[in-house]
């Protein structure tokens, strides 16, 4: 017999939130893309969306704890499926990061970062453990995190390799870790960005290259950006209106509109007034997960949940900011509101998890 205790503690703002940001994301993926030979990229998104939810609710049938009991297995998984995209892996804008499954492509590297998490969240919440963290406990963290960022940045993935950073630190932090150990990590940090350039692809250095100053290409690697920056500040107030056709989307001045930047395309189309509503539903959906995580039943409860956020965060910050022009293009989605079938997927499905995870807050 289902327990009526579950439903109880459902919560429907939490829901609101992705359906709202989902729907706003769908009808700037139309906006975008109808006068294109991309005019059906919504009607995927909508299908992508039901898989999604038909996914959520499964998940929702199964207690967490069997999630975390098998972390390792679903960790491991994950990175047999990174390595075997190195091999098999169809190549994609200079990455080897996608299987091309015909109508659809799969993004390894998404299963990766909930895997991680899962496996992360039940080693630092172990009864075995000590209340404080030791440096194998550091040691052992990085690693779980450090495998999969090894995989992904050889394919290279700089960005979605960044993604796996914010969830160690919160969970470090969360477990315990001495303050001057996050310092010392964080000094070793910043020691190591000079040799990293050292490292990056020349795609990468111009990318950073164009972050300090756009103008210096601005038919190459700063149209982009310029072009972004010309659609956000176009919308003004209250936008150009939807579908208008004297926006830099529907003149096609906007690459990867439908992706990377189809935050511009909102400004664009609904001005500021459009911007506050999105950041507003982020910030609803962010609130709803900080405080499942406060009123979870269990510490590895928590720690999924931060870590999942952690992750969300990372995105809606890093991509709103790469679109406006404080940080360097990185390729990362804007969580719900991308197309894209794999972010979409993996974004639901954590949702998901911490869903289970407050539903069952009170149940023994």
């Amino acid at each position: 017999m289902v327990d009526t205790r579950l439903f109880r503690q459902f919560d429907w703002l939490l829901l609101i939130s992705i359906m709202s940001l989902v729907g706003l994301g769908v009808l700037m993926i139309y906006s975008a893309t109808y006068q294109s030979h991309h005019a059906d990229l919504y009607v995927r998104q909508l299908q992508y969306f039901v898989v999604a939810m038909v996914l959520f609710i499964v998940i929702l049938q199964v207690d967490y704890h069997f999630l975390t009991d098998g972390a390792v297995v679903f960790y491991i998984f994950s990175l047999a499926l990174l390595v075997a995209v190195l091999i098999f892996g169809k190549r994609i804008s200079g990455s080897k990061s996608w299987f091309y499954l015909g109508y659809f492509n799969f993004q390894p590297s998404e299963i990766a970062k909930i895997a991680s998490i899962l496996f992360l969240a039940r080693f630092l919440s172990a009864e075995t453990r000590s209340t404080e963290l030791t440096l194998k406990d550091l040691g052992t963290a990085g690693a779980i995190m450090g495998l999969p960022m090894f995989l992904i940045i050889l394919q290279p993935d700089m960005g979605t390799t960044l993604t796996f950073l914010p969830p160690l630190i919160i969970l470090l932090f969360l477990a315990g870790m001495r303050f001057k150990w996050m310092l010392l990590a964080i000094i070793s940090g910043l020691a190591t960005l000079p040799f990293a350039w050292l490292f990056l692809k020349p795609y990468q250095k111009a990318r950073i290259l164009t972050f300090i100053d756009p103008t210096k290409d601005p038919l190459g690697s700063g149209y982009q950006i310029i072009q972004s920056k010309i659609a956000i500040g176009s919308g003004m107030i209250w936008g150009k209106g939807l579908l208008s056709k004297e926006t830099q989307a529907y003149l096609d001045f906007i690459p990867e509109k439908q992706t990377d930047f189809v935050f511009s395309i909102l400004a664009e189309d609904f001005g500021f007034i459009g911007v506050l509503v999105a950041l507003g539903l982020y910030f609803l959906l962010i609130s709803r997960l900080l405080n499942a995580a406060t009123q979870a039943r269990d510490r590895v409860g928590t720690y999924v949940i931060m870590g999942i956020m952690a992750v969300f965060f990372f995105h809606v910050i890093v991509n709103i900011g790469m679109v406006i022009g404080l940080m360097p293009i990185t390729g990362l989605p804007l969580p719900l509101m991308s197309y894209g079938g794999s972010s979409l997927l993996s974004t639901i499905v954590g949702l998901a998890i911490v869903m289970n995870i407050r539903m069952r807050r009170f149940v023994n």
